[in-house]
């Protein structure tokens, strides 16, 4: 029994057997029938449709909101663009092949946009000199937390102190090794088929590593987050977009993405006011996330940077969309769910209360009336000397200051003059420099390393001028090697090279090296242990070799060469039209090159022209500032800034050439005129000293005091009225109208006199401040934009009565002290905000500007000051300004002395009409000699505004000399 039921299990375990290995076999047919079907019959098929592989959510960019002025017009807007996008989406076998693959990638894609003549952006905070150095273009906190950022540390106070002090060439360094574009000492070089097979060159310029630096730092800010592009170029143009998308197959995460730029219209006269717009930093993302938790702010944002873009950048930020696509391996978009999308909300419109038309003229009259200025003190010498006994108001421009100052300002390249195409001229003046550079570099060898260095004291004045700029400039300021806190002042070798001027560079840079007053890790890599000799012959070296690149040195030389008419002022003004700086179909080339007009007539008629403009000089005067306010509203109707720049190419991909050339620009354009620089308010202080006198009880209106030209009462000397005769007995009218520095000097000493009738110089000092606080002097206008805090005087009450002391005030800050006066003690918080609204029109927000207080002045002392400063227009002086012109004006003229060295500052507030005022304004000709400059200034505006001359009368395009004077008209 037991026998036959082993053979019936063996039996059916064979049969099972037997079935299982059929069933596979079959399977197996199945499977290779499918394989063949896929891969042989329909591969092509199913590879042409594969790619569905990747669902994505992407963001659609919203568009900021439009900036208008007062009157609706557009200075603000966004523009339709497209934009080069790349995404780090490839898969790679090592990190070598990845930087090589990126690398080459980037370096295509770059070729690619700047051959049609596009350019990536920049966003990256280090850019190359015009000496081809590595420097930062930030400073500060932005450069700290930018540090911060490329070394991977979420705070600044995580850097280690190298990192803190990496300089922009040690950066770049550590980022070259970061991104594979150079190699560890142990790791083997790129073989000469890498590079050919990434599409790299054997040897990168110091430009194309910048680039391709950036373009992979900006990759590395979004690499925490998957799919995410960054955008390498904006607004290019219809060759690199069809050019970018025929490659896309070969360039992985490439592509075209529709974009908006910002638009500034007219932005020479709005930049100083609107800033503009930029990729977001990293502190400003923390920073708007915080101001604005519901805001959809990211790292790809573009935001405000200065400005009213910055000032309001929550009401002209727009709210993003999205949209969920699916994409191939190559991050090509396949196909949109609609169903998915989310549409994106553009931003609020911001309506200011400027009147752009009134903006623009009062910019082109200042202008016209700085070159004017410039122009009519022009004189053909070479320079001229000031010392302590100079009266500012006769302080000329000698031509060659001018000549010069078209090298020291950059209107000319001077680092073209050797390029390979430069112009016979351009190669001739290459020459001379190259020949002086290497004499100056001989001679400052000697006084570096050689046996006998001389003196400070016995060194010519250009020798002088080089051992100054290498210890104050190079040294100290620009690298820091000679250090400033290490330094005892009180040393004696120290006060030798300082103040006696006794012994030579040598002898100072050696003794300091042994003081350890030199930082060897700038300018060595030695770990050894170094004694002063050899730090000092380190320091010798690195200063040889860092003056060779050095533009601002260079830029000396050219002076000297100036002066020694080792080459001509012609030679640069033929170098104008080289450059494109002038066009040479201007009528004057050709006789100009023939001698048929001199150097100097030829400059002074650019000038005339406003071909050559003030700013591109730099030369005193080249600035000025405008800011005009309805009294009755505070509302602002012009705030100008002289000279101005183009936001247009800062904004979007910003223009690094330009910006860093506006950075160095002498005529500081990036410095607000009208609410940044402070100056003493000149004359124009006075009607506060009157109120004061006059609210004390001191004086009244019947009150008279005899001038003779001099106030003697002032302890410890005397203090002269501008007219020396005098100006006889006056009332406060005629004080205020004849601008008697007596009359207001005897004023502010009864504000401190004792019963006993001494000088209480405290107690004038804070009658006089009180006074002052009264009218809102000790705070800022109110406007906006960034703004200078006001400074009333702390100190010599009497000079302090005049508009000296330590006041210091800006042309926004003096138009809202005008505008309380010709409203009878209105003081606004002045704005440049009208309103707000959506997309559409409709209104979110009315800005009324504040009244921040009411001053509690009799209106008898109101008349006096009114009549006081309507009388101060009908003065023989500035009656040949006003005669004729037909509105009545209120106003007081101010002429300020800064520095005995420099011009004087031309200033005047006032308001029209002066029985019923519309208008309130300051004007301010930084270095402008003297206030009847700004008074001329004043008339044309006028003009415009009551419309009471023909526009083209008024806005000529050509300088205004008509009254220019240095005299001085308080």
């Amino acid at each position: 029994m037991m026998k036959r039921l082993k053979k019936l299990f063996k039996k059916l375990t064979l049969q099972r057997t037997t079935v299982l290995i059929i069933v596979f076999l079959i399977l197996s047919g199945i499977l290779v029938q499918r394989i063949f079907s896929l891969q042989i019959i329909h591969g092509q098929e199913y590879a042409d449709n594969f790619t569905i592989q990747t669902t994505r959510t992407r963001t659609l960019k919203s568009t900021r909101g439009n900036i208008r002025d007062r009157n609706g017009n557009i200075l603000a807007s966004n523009q339709l663009s497209y934009s080069v996008t790349l995404e780090d989406n490839g898969d790679y076998d090592s990190t070598r092949k990845k930087n090589l693959s990126l690398n080459g990638e980037i370096y295509k894609i770059i070729q690619i946009i700047e051959n049609h003549g596009d350019s990536i952006n920049h966003d990256f905070h280090v850019v190359l000199d015009e000496g081809n150095n590595y420097i930062y273009d930030a400073e500060g906190f932005t450069l700290s937390r930018f540090k911060a950022d490329v070394y991977g540390k979420s705070s600044i106070d995580d850097m280690t102190s190298k990192e803190a002090n990496a300089s922009a060439e040690t950066l770049i360094h550590d980022l070259m090794l970061r991104f594979g574009l150079e190699l560890e000492k142990d790791e083997k070089p790129y073989s000469e088929k890498e590079l050919r097979e990434a599409g790299l060159p054997t040897e990168l310029t110091k430009e194309e590593t910048l680039k391709i630096i950036t373009v992979r730092y900006a990759l590395f800010t979004v690499s925490f987050r998957k799919y995410v592009p960054v955008t390498i170029a904006t607004d290019v143009c219809e060759e690199t977009v069809a050019d970018i998308l025929e490659n896309q197959k070969n360039l992985q995460g490439v592509d075209i993405a529709e974009d908006s730029i910002r638009v500034y219209t007219e932005s020479e006269y709005f930049a100083p006011l609107l800033g503009y717009t930029g990729k977001i930093s990293s502190e400003e993302l923390a920073e708007l996330r915080t101001e604005n938790p519901d805001g959809e702010y990211s790292t790809t944002s573009i935001v405000g940077k200065s400005g009213l873009e910055k000032v309001m950048e929550s009401t002209l930020q727009g709210k993003d969309g999205s949209e969920k696509v699916y994409v191939d391996s190559m991050g090509k978009v396949l196909e949109i769910d609609e169903k998915h999308t989310k549409e994106p909300t553009q931003g609020n419109d911001v309506y200011l209360t400027i009147d752009r038309d009134l903006q623009i003229a009062c910019y082109k009259i200042l202008e016209q009336k700085i070159a004017g200025i410039v122009a009519a003190n022009i004189q053909n010498i070479k320079s001229f000397e000031v010392d302590d006994n100079t009266d500012a108001s006769t302080i000329p421009i000698p031509i060659y200051d001018v000549y010069f100052a078209l090298v020291n300002n950059s209107v000319l390249d001077i680092n073209h003059f050797g390029a390979e195409d430069a112009s016979a001229t351009e190669q001739k003046v290459q020459q001379v420099f190259e020949r002086k550079q290497q004499e100056v570099f001989q001679q400052i060898s000697e006084e570096l390393t050689g046996k006998d260095p001389a003196a400070y004291k016995d060194l010519n004045k250009e020798m002088q001028g080089y051992m100054s700029y290498i210890v104050n400039e190079l040294l100290m300021e620009k690298t820091g090697i000679l250090s400033k806190t290490a330094i005892d002042k009180n040393d004696d070798v120290y006060k030798q090279w300082t103040t006696e001027e006794s012994i030579s560079l040598q002898e100072y840079l050696t003794y300091a090296a042994s003081q350890n007053w030199i930082d060897i890790s700038q300018i060595s890599d030695k770990n050894t242990y170094l004694d002063a000799s050899e730090v000092y012959q380190d320091l010798a070296d690195f200063i040889a070799t860092y003056l060779t690149t050095d533009t601002q040195f260079s830029k000396m030389l050219y002076e000297y060469m100036l002066l020694d008419d080792e080459i001509s002022g012609k030679d640069l003004c033929i170098i104008l039209y080289d450059q494109g700086v002038l066009s040479k179909e201007d009528g004057m080339y050709e006789s100009f090159l023939e001698g048929d007009i001199t150097t100097v007539d030829f400059m002074k008629q650019k000038i005339q022209n406003l071909e050559i403009t003030p700013a591109q000089l730099a030369l005193d005067p080249c600035s000025g500032s405008i800011v005009i306010v309805d009294p009755n509203s505070g509302e602002t109707l012009a705030c100008v800034s002289y000279p101005g720049y183009d936001n247009n190419r800062l904004a979007n991909n910003m223009d690094t050439a330009y910006y860093q050339k506006l950075n160095s620009d002498l005529s500081s354009p990036f410095y607000n005129k009208a609410t940044q620089e402070r100056t003493a308010p000149g004359s124009t202080f006075k009607p506060i000293t009157a109120v004061a006198g006059l609210m004390e009880g001191v004086i009244d209106d019947h009150t008279s005091f005899n001038c003779n030209g001099h106030f003697t009462r002032l302890p410890g000397g005397e203090l002269d009225c501008w007219e020396l005769s005098g100006h006889g007995s006056l009332t406060i009218r005629d004080g205020i109208k004849n601008s008697c520095n007596v009359f207001f000097s005897e004023t502010t000493y009864r504000l401190g006199e004792n019963s006993d009738g001494s000088f209480n110089s405290d107690t004038a000092l804070q009658k006089l401040v009180n006074y002052a606080k009264m009218f809102n002097m000790d705070k800022k206008s109110g406007l906006e934009i960034p703004e200078a805090a006001p400074q009333v005087t702390d100190e010599f009450p009497i000079p302090s009565s005049i508009g000296q002391g330590t006041n210091n005030y800006t042309t926004s800050q003096l138009a809202r002290y005008v505008a309380t006066i010709a409203n009878s003690g209105t003081s606004y918080n002045i704005s440049l905000l009208d309103k707000t609204t959506d997309s559409e029109g409709n209104l979110l927000e009315d800005f009324t500007p504040e009244v921040l207080s009411t001053l509690d002045i009799p209106q008898w002392i109101w008349d006096d000051v009114h009549a006081g400063m309507e009388g101060v227009i009908k003065t023989p002086g500035n009656q040949m300004v006003f005669g004729d012109l037909q509105v009545s004006l209120a106003g007081k003229t101010g002429t300020a002395q800064q520095t005995k060295s420099r011009a004087n500052h031309g200033l005047f507030v006032g308001y029209a009409p002066a029985d019923s005022p519309q208008i309130a304004l300051a004007v301010r000709i930084a270095n402008g000699y003297s206030s009847t400059n700004a008074e001329w200034v004043v008339k044309d505006v006028l003009n415009y505004y009551f419309d009471l001359k023909d526009e083209s009368e008024i806005i000529t395009g050509q300088a205004n000399q008509v009254g220019v004077t240095n005299q001085e008209n308080n």
